[in-house]
């Protein structure tokens, strides 16, 4: 899969000629990002942001189009389906790329096939929140009382397959303790019931759940990414605290449709990446407890892959059945 997606960015290197010939000027117009969420998420804020800087790069409006729905996939069948001129690009995240492959049979998309990466934009950490009548002070502690109680620990999630449930999935099919999932219709439901004490646990979005951690309301064990995050450096990654190989996270970046120019997505790479190294934007990412990533076309081909791979397992093996 890997070398499909590489082929995908860098296949069309050998007709470059022929498609630098019929590049126009560009933009000559606005530029439209399609959002598959709603307003106000971490996916639409930091496309926006991005957006802006866009916009004062070309000179041209950069618009935001949300399309809710399905997880993403109303967003990018859109793209999919639009011209491969420079002018519609789509919002990639992780459910739209790396889990709705594995839980939707009939998507309307190929992850691989229909889009052309342009860049990788934001990685956000999620943290594992637990209710202080939890008795577990770290995550190794947790993961014994887990084996110690198989099956009497619960956790909430923003939905079935959605990110939040995923990081627990990953967890338990690293370690092999038995939690019990309670799915809820977003994480305006899921962290309520946390906080009043009807579930145990949840891997939550940075932002929303440091307020709580900073109150006393709720107690952290542990970022899920690889690295710490500058917002809670005192608070040691998954893998630096039991559990090697743990990693997850929310992640964003930019994809234009399939068969675009190469030296289209190349000069749409250069500004992403000018944009996002900006210390203004990567100050608001930070306070966003976000973190600006960037990179070339190709890394983030290989990295959608990679996700695709990894969650489907953990799909599979969590016998999550989807649409």
């Amino acid at each position: 899969m890997v070398t499909r997606i590489l082929a995908t960015v860098l296949g069309c290197a050998s007709t470059l000629g022929v498609h630098a010939a019929q590049l126009l000027p560009y933009p000559v117009k606005p530029l439209r990002i399609l959002v598959g969420f709603s307003p106000g998420g971490a996916s639409d804020i930091t496309t926006r942001i991005i957006g802006q800087k866009l916009s004062e790069a070309f000179g041209q409006p950069v618009v935001t189009d949300n399309r809710a729905g399905a997880s993403g996939a109303i967003a990018a069948r859109i793209v999919k389906d639009a011209p491969p001129d420079g002018y519609t690009l789509l919002s990639g995240a992780t459910s739209i790329l790396a889990i709705n492959p594995a839980m939707m049979a009939k998507l309307g998309y190929n992850s691989i096939r229909d889009f052309t990466p342009v860049s990788q934009t934001v990685s956000m950490p999620q943290v594992l929140v637990v209710h202080p009548a939890v008795k577990a002070a770290s995550l190794k502690e947790l993961i014994a009382l887990a084996k110690a109680r198989p099956g009497e620990l619960n956790y909430s999630s923003s939905g079935s397959g959605s990110s939040s449930h995923l990081a627990i999935e990953l967890l338990k099919f690293i370690t092999g303790i038995n939690l019990v999932h309670v799915p809820f219709k977003g994480s305006g439901q899921s962290m309520p019931a946390l906080l009043a004490g009807q579930v145990q646990m949840i891997f939550d979005p940075l932002p929303t759940s440091l307020p709580h951690v900073k109150s006393g309301k709720l107690r952290a064990l542990a970022i899920s990414t690889l690295k710490r995050s500058p917002a809670m450096p005192d608070l040691p990654t998954a893998a630096e605290a039991g559990v090697p190989g743990f990693d997850s996270s929310l992640w964003y970046g930019l994809l234009l449709p399939a068969d675009a120019p190469l030296a289209l997505v190349e000069r749409l790479n250069k500004a992403t990446n000018d944009a996002l190294a900006a210390p203004d934007l990567r100050e608001r990412f930070a306070a966003l407890g976000a973190d600006a990533v960037g990179g070339t076309a190709a890394n983030f081909g290989q990295f959608i892959a990679e996700e695709i791979g990894k969650w489907g397992k953990v799909i599979k093996a969590a016998g999550i059945k989807g649409e």
